[in-house]
């Protein structure tokens, strides 16, 4: 029993042995270079981290613009009724008797 043991324990470290690093051989379909415990190099092109800071810049100022002009989008249209003039029958709430 111990030497069937030993003998595929010396197939799988001959194997082991034998091949390659697979993290080292794999195939990436990403385009990119694969940075594994390294910073990533710099970004070549500014031109696309300006125009993402300007689209952002924009986008936070017509949404700043937009609540400081016209706020009633979120606290709403109309005034809210004024609970205390309620009648108890608009409330629900049976006669006292």
């Amino acid at each position: 029993m111990l030497v069937s043991r030993g003998a595929a324990v010396v197939r799988t470290i001959n194997l082991l042995k034998n091949s390659a690093n697979p993290s080292k051989t794999s195939v990436r379909n990403s385009h990119a270079p694969w940075h594994y415990r390294s910073a990533t190099p710099p970004e070549t092109d500014k031109r696309i981290i300006y125009i993402a800071e300007a689209v952002g810049g924009f986008a936070w100022w017509w949404m700043l613009w937009h609540l400081w002009t016209q706020f009633d989008h979120i606290t709403g249209e109309f005034e809210y009724p004024d609970p205390r003039k309620w009648s108890d029958e608009e409330l629900g709430i049976p006669p006292e008797e």
